[in-house]
């Protein structure tokens, strides 16, 4: 399919130039990372900026660094440098479990975390893990970086609290001060690229605290905070689970789509929360777990 408009094209080599070009244009631009939902978005006449700034030269953007007490991820990393990643797979194995459900392994070496999140869709992959990890977004414009916590991010369907004049210029992501087990379940109606009808994360720790997030099951994507309260500092027994499924149903806003029924998408969390809750238990005992495994045998 042809784009339905012209626009012109910039490929600044620095964040500089990017930033002077958004400023001066704003609300009539559109960054491009990977491309892979903004080109699709173009096509199908969803969007129709009169300036596409594409960031893919800009060396800043492209590292995962280590610090004291936190990775950071630039703007530029694609989900297939997050499968790759050493300090990805041993330090926040739930964002390697959703990076490895997002499309397939051709979009994954284009799309971009800081792109997935500038997108918004309830139905965001990655968002549970950055949720339950209390993730911060480095937002930059002319005027300076701040962080917006990802809890506040997130405003409603394709909404941030993104300015017109900023871009993502990284995830922050703090290191877990103790051992955890962390687990990301997605459910798709097959295998293969498709968006979530239903995703949820989990972490716990040895002392029973619970983080738990979920996605394409509310306007946006959101922490289950009253099934968090409830579980915290309790085995995870059958009444306990009942109990919590019971809670579940008041922290989600599941809709009817083309995708999943609201019903549904009410009864596939509930086993997704007990088979993710044990998933993450089983991860904190060392156990091997592989997360698409667990959703067999949902109907």
């Amino acid at each position: 399919m042809a784009m339905a408009h012209e626009f012109r094209y910039e490929r600044p080599g620095t964040l500089k130039e990017a930033l002077q070009l958004l400023g001066e244009h704003r609300e009539k631009c559109r960054i491009l990372a990977g491309g892979t939902d903004l080109i699709v978005n173009m096509k199908e006449g969803m969007v129709a900026p009169e300036l596409v700034i594409d960031i893919k030269d800009i060396p800043d953007l492209k590292e995962i660094s280590i610090h004291e007490h936190e990775i950071v991820i630039g703007a530029g990393i694609t989900f297939a440098d997050l499968i790759a990643s050493d300090v990805i797979i041993n330090g926040f194995p739930i964002l390697h479990d959703a990076a490895k459900t997002v499309a397939s392994t051709g979009v994954r070496s284009r799309a971009t975390l800081a792109g997935n999140l500038a997108s918004a869709v309830p139905s965001l992959d990655s968002a549970p893990a950055l949720l339950v990890h209390d993730a911060c977004v480095e937002a930059a414009s002319l005027q300076g970086t701040r962080m917006i916590p990802i809890q506040e991010f997130f405003l409603g369907p394709r909404k941030t609290a993104l300015l017109p004049d900023e871009i993502i210029l990284s995830i922050h992501l703090p290191f877990p001060d103790k051992k955890q087990g962390e687990v990301y379940l997605k459910l798709g109606r097959y295998g293969g690229e498709d968006l979530a009808q239903a995703g949820w994360g989990f972490v716990v720790d040895a002392d029973r605290n619970y983080k738990i997030a979920h996605c394409a099951l509310a306007a946006t994507p959101k922490r289950a905070l009253k099934i968090e309260q409830f579980l915290c500092g309790k085995e995870l027994t059958p009444q306990v689970i009942s109990q919590a499924k019971e809670i579940m149903r008041e922290e989600i806003a599941p809709i009817t789509d083309i995708r999943a029924s609201k019903e549904y998408r009410l009864h596939v969390s509930g086993v997704m929360l007990e088979r993710g809750l044990k998933a993450a238990f089983d991860r904190l005992q060392n156990r091997e777990v592989h997360p698409q495994k667990l959703l067999g045998g949902i109907a």
